[in-house]
């Protein structure tokens, strides 16, 4: 691997980081907003807000996680290789040539 390679990882890896640690914020605000919600509209209880926390805590973090795994993979170059990897068009295919 180049010296550009590891660093463009590097970025990727770091960006990758701050995506997921905005989505744990983003997260805590949407327990919050739904929490406030369920109270305004009655009483809650420890089961309620217990489920509620955790539910749409981990929605948030693998919706945006999943989400972030795609940039990841985009800006690290993964997909360039896999794509590289399965390039159909480099192989030299004559229409003409009998197989065998």
């Amino acid at each position: 691997m180049t010296t550009e390679q590891d660093e463009i990882q590097t970025r990727a890896r770091a960006s990758f980081k701050r995506l997921i640690a905005y989505t744990c914020i983003a997260g805590v605000f949407m327990v919050a907003a739904v929490l406030t919600y369920l109270g305004s509209q009655g009483p809650l209880n420890p089961t309620i807000i217990i489920a509620t926390t955790l539910g749409v805590f981990f929605s948030v973090l693998l919706g945006a996680g999943l989400m972030a795994m795609g940039f990841l993979s985009s800006s690290s170059g993964h997909d360039d290789a896999a794509a590289a990897a399965t390039d159909h068009s480099a192989l030299s295919h004559d229409p003409d040539k009998p197989a065998g």
